[in-house]
């Protein structure tokens, strides 16, 4: 702060009162030396009311309190500048209103230099924040996500300034010419005058002073170009920033000093790929929601947000999607002096309407004119997923976004104005789908691997072949779009404990009455205890840390697939941190590394060493084939040899990999399995000294012993022809059978049951039960599906082949259904989602009359997957 500025924190302790019944006004609490109700309390400013116990669930009006001290001279002007108050803010000194805002998460200034006297002043700040947020922009506040946000959750300053000052400076880099424009704004008396005025502007590096030009000022505006000498570029490898102040002077007087910083930068498209600084960059990304336990928007330890950068840049991120709200500005600063590109965007209302419309353009362009001169800052979105301007909620009086044109057109014009307003920056209009006018085609796309697998790899050409079918309309060209996969991922439980003790007791969005299903953690030991869990895990904590690897598993091979698929120019992983109930984070809620995060670097990192095998599951004596890939994201080439290893054998391969480029040698790694009798579990590894080591599991198990003498039946020819190449006798009647395996049984079926006989009840081809006659199935969905990547399958009592969190072992056996349990039924596989919720099993036997029945929903298809055969065998073989 310069010396013709003058800054005072008012932050600390504030009075504080909820006024539910809107008595305030009435009652004259803004008066100086009012008398407020019993109930006011002392609060620390910034702070969500939230935050307390006693206000945690209340909405609608509070008022703050407090004294200053101000002491301007002649020709000075006194602001209170607000970080941000949500929701909206009249400010009062000495109980006169000097100014009021609306909206959550900008900054603000009133001019309180007209109401203020020397000495002691009384600032009393009234805050409404209403129930319905339906037309306001609030992001993810709120049912059915998280908890509320209410008052002033950041920081308050008074600052003395000068009457003729300036307001604010953009500065706009030309990489193509190596120059900067910096354009100044100059408010206050004698602004638009006759007076000459001009601004001193002086660009500095690292201290030192690199350029400098005046700029004349005409009717509050002055602008300049400056030329750089051998700059240097703003990248988050080499975030290099320059300082630049400004000098106003009044015939030949400096009057005011003003300073900020920026990077030369450049972000755009080219040939339907990023391009940062005029070089390809992919995208390797994380949705960062800035949500954080007990101080929700503001982080809850000093440096946080700078520790949270680093951890991103440890983890591999090269940017941050900062999701529905505008990130912090002492974040933004964090990721421009550690380097880190960040993708904001405005919260989102609920519904379209003219003030929904009105308050996102009011806080999109805000936060464009906060940021404009942060390097960080890459990507632009309007709006997220429809939310607030098409209908994804189902509302009754709400059109869809696909299928209205007039919101298509207002999209279309909002994301042209947004563009003339920050040329420097790509925008993206409707996150995740419908789109109409972007610079970004991107998807939000939640599948589960290894589950999923081969539905990922058929949609991931599917958007890579067909990018027209991700626009509602076509404002701009969607071949000429790089395509993002901008949400996706898998949960992971956290240490829920170890919350708890963060917490210094129950976290209290346990119990948010809007939290249902999957979503709602009250009641999870409980449910734990009552569950087939304690027989398979230790404790919660062993739970966690499986079901963590569990998530690992499969965000590798999403990540990998698309890593290597030409058509894809980048990703952001939802997310980077768990929020509240929702654990899906590669950090939980503290900020707290899961159990895999090391080994999640490695995959997410600059050159990436893929194993693309042809099955992870094998027979003993057979052979292991594998195609290598090399994905190389840097500028430098990799070359040498990559080293292989599996089952004791080894092996290298000779690359040579351009920079920005990706190769694929086809059966690179090709050895033989050891023929045992016994499972074999191992890894294949690959190792080069120029990119991070990377391994794929694969499971070889024996051919199936011969059935002995017992004999099945099964209820078709293709089924029957399964069981004998098992090595079974098959039976050609119920009657003349040990066992029974079927796909549709019938009331034959269930007298064999009854009467004391084994039935194995598994899917049709297709992979779906047709049984209705022993158990009720839950249908799981094919491709994507937001449950699945929430979901956990554990082996109760399955071969050793098979891990307690099965992974890649069942490959192309994962159930399309899973089988509804009762108390009494013996669960072999079980299947839950989310905090222990809609528990079912895929492998599940009860007791009919004096017989059994088992349902196994695992697709083992035409008998060809050695684990799926394998484990068709015994459960035929029945118990020993």
């Amino acid at each position: 702060m310069s010396n013709h500025r003058r800054e005072t924190p008012l932050t600390g302790s504030w009075e504080f009162v909820t006024d539910p019944d809107d008595e305030g006004r009435t009652a004259g609490w803004s008066e100086p030396g009012a008398d407020w109700p019993d109930r006011a309390t002392t609060v620390e400013v910034p702070h969500a009311w939230q935050e307390l116990d006693a206000y945690r669930e209340y909405t609608g009006r509070a008022w703050y309190r407090r004294t200053f001290a101000a002491d301007p001279g002649a020709g000075e002007r006194v602001l209170l500048r607000f970080g941000a108050v949500d929701y909206e803010a009249t400010v009062r000194v000495n109980g006169e209103e000097v100014g009021s805002n609306r909206g959550g998460y900008l900054p603000f200034a009133v001019d309180a230099t007209d109401a203020a006297t020397a000495g002691e002043n009384e600032l009393v700040v009234e805050v409404v924040d209403p129930d319905d947020l339906s037309e306001i922009p609030h992001g993810k506040q709120g049912e059915p996500w998280y908890t509320r946000v209410s008052g002033i959750w950041q920081p308050v300053s008074l600052e003395v300034v000068p009457a003729l000052r300036v307001a604010g400076l953009r500065a706009t880099p030309d990489l193509a010419y190596d120059s900067v424009s910096v354009a100044v704004d100059v408010i206050g008396s004698g602004a638009t005058g006759t007076t000459a005025l001009s601004a001193a502007i002086e660009l500095r590096r690292e201290g030192d002073v690199v350029a400098s030009a005046d700029a004349p000022i005409e009717r509050g505006q002055g602008s300049t170009t400056i030329a750089l000498a051998d700059p240097d570029y703003w990248s988050p490898e080499e975030p290099a920033l320059y300082d630049v102040g400004v000098a106003l002077e009044r015939e030949g007087e400096v009057v005011d000093r003003y300073e900020d910083y920026f990077g030369m930068r450049s972000v755009d498209v080219d040939d339907g790929q990023v391009h940062l600084n005029g070089e390809p960059y992919p995208i390797r990304g994380a949705l960062d929601q800035g949500y954080y336990p007990e101080t929700f928007y503001r982080p809850f330890e000093p440096d946080l947000f700078a520790r949270e950068v680093e951890l991103a840049k440890d983890l591999g991120f090269n940017l941050l999607r900062k999701h529905i709200k505008p990130a912090h500005p002492d974040f933004l600063e964090a990721a421009d002096r550690q380097g880190l590109l960040v993708w904001e965007e405005p919260a989102n209302p609920t519904v379209h309407t003219e003030r929904s419309r009105r308050e996102v353009r009011d806080q999109l362009f805000g936060m464009v004119d906060r940021d404009y001169n942060r390097p960080s800052v890459a990507i632009w979105s309007l709006y997220n997923e429809e939310w607030g301007i098409g209908n994804p909620q189902g509302l009754d009086d709400e059109t869809s976004l696909w299928e209205d044109e007039a919101k298509q057109e207002y999209l279309v014009d909002l994301y042209e104005e947004t563009r003339e307003c920050d040329p420097t920056r790509l925008v993206c209009d409707n996150s995740g789908w419908a789109h109409v006018a972007t610079d970004v085609n991107d998807y939000h796309e939640y599948f589960v691997s290894p589950d999923r697998a081969g539905a990922w790899d058929d949609r991931l050409e599917a958007l890579a072949t067909s990018p027209e079918e991700n626009y509602a309309a076509t404002g701009t060209d969607p071949a000429a779009a790089p395509l993002i996969v901008s949400e996706f991922g898998t949960w992971g439980m956290c240490d829920a404990p170890a919350i708890e003790e963060f917490y210094r007791g129950r976290p209290p969005w346990y119990d948010h009455e809007f939290l249902d299903g999957l979503k709602r953690p009250a009641g999870y030991r409980d449910r734990f205890e009552k569950s087939p869990l304690p027989d398979v895990f230790d404790d919660w904590s062993d739970l966690a840390t499986a079901w963590q690897y569990r998530e690992y598993r499969s965000i590798k091979d999403v990540i990998e697939r698309m890593r290597v698929h030409d058509g894809v120019d980048g990703y952001v992983i939802t997310e980077f941190s768990d929020i509240e109930w929702e654990f899906n984070g590669i950090l939980d809620y503290r900020r707290e590394p899961k159990a895999f995060a090391e080994e999640f670097a490695r995959v997410n990192s600059e050159r990436l060493l893929r194993i693309d095998l042809g099955a992870h599951t094998l027979e003993t004596g057979g052979e292991l084939e594998a195609d290598l890939v090399i994905v190389n994201d840097s500028a430098e080439p990799l070359e040498g040899e990559v080293e292989w290893s599996v089952f004791e054998k080894s092996g290298t391969i000779p690359v040579s990999v351009p920079g920005f480029a990706t190769e694929r040698i086809e059966g690179a790694i090709s050895t033989a399995v050891p023929p045992t009798e016994a499972p074999l579990c191992d890894q294949v590894r690959v190792s080069h000294p120029g990119a991070p080591d990377n391994d794929e599991p694969v499971t070889a198990v024996p051919e199936p012993a011969p059935g002995g003498d017992l004999a099945v039946y099964a209820d078709g020819e293709a089924l029957a022809s399964r069981v004998a190449g098992l090595g079974f006798e098959t039976a050609d009647a119920l009657a003349e059978s040990d066992v029974a395996v079927v796909v549709d049984p019938d009331e034959g079926v269930r007298e064999f049951a009854e009467s004391g006989g084994r039935v194995v009840v598994v899917p049709d081809a297709d992979g779906s039960m047709a049984d209705d006659e022993f158990f009720a199935y839950r249908e799981l969905p094919e491709t994507e599906s937001w449950n699945l990547v929430a979901s956990l399958l554990y082996a109760v009592d399955l071969p050793e082949y098979v891990d307690r969190v099965p992974g890649w072992e069942l490959e192309g056996c994962y159930p399309y259904a899973v089988a509804e349990g009762a108390d009494d039924d013996e669960i072999r596989l079980g299947y839950v989602e989310g905090w222990l919720s809609n528990r079912a099993a895929a492998v599940s036997t009860r007791e009919v009359g004096d017989g059994t029945v088992t349902a196994c929903t695992l697709r083992t298809g035409s008998g060809s997957q050695p684990v799926g055969r394998a484990l068709l065998a015994d459960l035929l073989e029945g118990p020993p």
